[in-house]
């Protein structure tokens, strides 16, 4: 019986555990050097489709088939970020596919 009643303080995380807030940034860090030019490209591609899969699911389109590049490109405006390419536009919906 012991282990069943379990305290509230003995399920907290571990004390030398980094825990993250979800409204801090994370520090950023630079990117590694000495890459080829495409994979800065795609890294890049893929960190503005994530904030924007982020900011469509915030805004409750969940589907991929709710979201048309002229959606995403003004969801892009919203948050202050340039508009997406088509690619990233196919990618957004990619991960809103993915995401459920």
């Amino acid at each position: 019986m012991a282990a069943i009643s379990q305290t509230a303080s003995s399920r907290t995380a571990a004390p030398n555990s980094k825990l993250i807030e979800p409204f801090v940034p994370l520090e950023k860090r630079p990117l590694p050097a000495g890459r080829p030019r495409k994979w800065y490209v795609t890294h890049n591609r893929r960190l503005k489709a994530m904030r924007l899969t982020i900011a469509m699911l915030d805004s409750g389109i969940y589907l991929p088939n709710q979201a048309s590049n002229e959606k995403i490109r003004r969801t892009a405006d919203l948050i202050g970020i340039r508009p997406p390419s088509d690619s990233t536009c196919r990618l957004v919906r990619t991960l809103l596919r993915y995401s459920r």
